[in-house]
């Protein structure tokens, strides 16, 4: 019976004997981050119908372990902003994202999330949800497909396991 050698990246150590792998808290603790978010939908223009498409079952989003989308802040980790914030509604979105748990991230997608899109010279919208609320992962597009967004999702899982421990969002008092 042969012992299976972990991939070079998978931050696993040398087995120290068969069906043993060593490994750290915080290298567990990053994969099951990664795999069991909880996002809410912040959908406010037609990057919304897309973002509901990739939960629908033609997509699954569900197979990612990113099961439901959850009708409050205060229990999801994951903030998905698609489409277009004027500058009326950031201070909501700001409420919203302060109301969510620790640790929390925040999706951009769409050209208008991202950076205002078509209506970057119009005096109300907000030119980039960057500017109001920390953004892990940007998903441009007019709007972004399905397969973009999940794209997007897998690259924040990525980004997410290799934080390992948790490390508080801390505001700057700048």
């Amino acid at each position: 019976m042969g012992v299976v050698k972990p991939s070079p990246d998978s931050g696993l150590v040398k087995p120290a004997e068969p069906n043993i792998i060593l490994t750290t808290f915080g290298r567990i603790e990053g994969l099951a981050r990664g795999r069991s978010l909880w996002p809410f939908g912040y959908g406010l223009a037609c990057c919304a119908m897309e973002m509901v498409a990739t939960g629908a079952a033609h997509y699954d989003l569900a197979r990612f372990g990113y099961e439901v989308f959850r009708p409050s802040p205060r229990q999801a980790d994951l903030m998905i902003v698609a489409g277009t914030v004027t500058k009326k509604m950031g201070p909501r979105l700001q409420r919203l994202f302060a109301e969510m748990p620790e640790p929390k991230w925040v999706v951009a997608m769409g050209a208008c999330a991202i950076s205002g899109g078509e209506f970057w010279d119009s005096y109300h919208v907000v030119q980039g949800v960057d500017t109001l609320v920390p953004v892990d992962v940007y998903i441009p597009g007019c709007p972004p497909r399905p397969e973009e967004l999940l794209e997007g999702l897998l690259k924040l899982r990525a980004k997410i396991e290799k934080q390992g421990f948790y490390k508080p969002y801390v505001e700057s008092e700048a």
